[in-house]
């Protein structure tokens, strides 16, 4: 996260049995682009085919409401 400041939050999640992602949290679209075109972005998808079953499926969402700590 060091290189890449406006990746605030970042989760790895499992949806189901063999059904996994992640899911990263930026202040606005700026510093979502970053983390796309980033080094972190880049490594994974060069390893995509190795790691994965399928390629990965990036969808972008919009959080419309949250809670926070403090």
């Amino acid at each position: 996260m060091e290189e890449e400041p406006a990746t605030v939050a970042w989760f790895g999640i499992q949806m189901g049995p063999t059904t996994f992602g992640i899911f990263d949290a930026f202040p606005d679209e700026a510093g979502r682009q970053a983390h796309l075109s980033g080094k972190a972005a880049a490594a994974l998808m060069a390893m995509a085919g190795d790691l994965l079953a399928q390629p990965p499926s990036i969808q972008k969402v919009d959080v419309l409401a949250a809670k926070l700590p403090g």
